[in-house]
């Protein structure tokens, strides 16, 4: 209990400390493997997710099963559709699956709604989480209807890389069209495109990042 308070109060320095206690107390703690699904489509939501550790990938999933990349949660950030949903009593609209080794606390429906009136640290966090997660979709939404392929690929490879730290990305190109609603013969010709202008190098099983920055010069 008290290594859990005090990951908490270094992830979330806050609230209060009386908050803290509460959510290590209450809080499931929950570990999933990278490439498990956390959350699914048409999954009823009991409970709101604090990301404790590793990264998850939310996506959108349409009619056919194919699924578009909507943004990352990091250590230190709540899932706002899981808020939404259990507040509303509402069956979960989007899928989230584990980008890496991944430690959640999962707290229930009625704490979340009785925190919301008894402390303030915890109702600012989650306006907060709504309004991070509002501008981060529409950040995906312009580059979607107003950037052409190469833009959003580019933008795409962009918050891959600040989400994973690193210049490697594992994604294949079939993956990476399915998330960017192309297909894999467009991705692979803008790749090599900026494999051609030393941007990326192009791996046998990652594509590794050289000059991020200057990509869209």
């Amino acid at each position: 209990m008290e290594n859990i308070q005090q990951t908490l109060q270094t992830l979330f320095p806050e609230f209060q400390h009386e908050l803290v206690s509460e959510l290590a107390e209450a809080g499931v703690i929950q570990h999933f493997s990278e490439g498990d699904t956390i959350m699914r489509t048409g999954q009823n939501i009991r409970s709101t997710v604090l990301v404790v550790d590793g990264l998850i990938k939310v996506y959108r999933e349409d009619e056919e099963g194919d699924e578009y990349f909507m943004y990352y949660l990091h250590p230190g950030e709540a899932c706002a559709v899981s808020m939404i949903c259990a507040t509303k009593r509402e069956t979960s609209q989007v899928m989230a699956r584990a980008a890496a080794d991944t430690e959640i606390i999962a707290i229930p429906i009625s704490l979340m709604d009785e925190w919301m009136k008894k402390y303030k640290t915890w109702y600012y966090f989650v306006l907060e989480t709504y309004r991070n997660r509002f501008e981060e979709l529409l950040q995906t939404i312009d580059h979607i209807a107003f950037r052409n392929m190469d833009e959003r690929l580019v933008f795409y490879l962009r918050k891959h890389q600040q989400s994973l730290k690193s210049n490697k990305i594992t994604a294949s190109f079939t993956e990476i069209a399915q998330e960017l609603n192309s297909s894999r013969e467009v991705i692979s010709r803008l790749m090599k495109k900026l494999a051609d202008k030393g941007l990326v190098k192009l791996h046998k099983s990652y594509i590794e990042v050289i000059n991020n920055s200057n990509m869209l010069e």
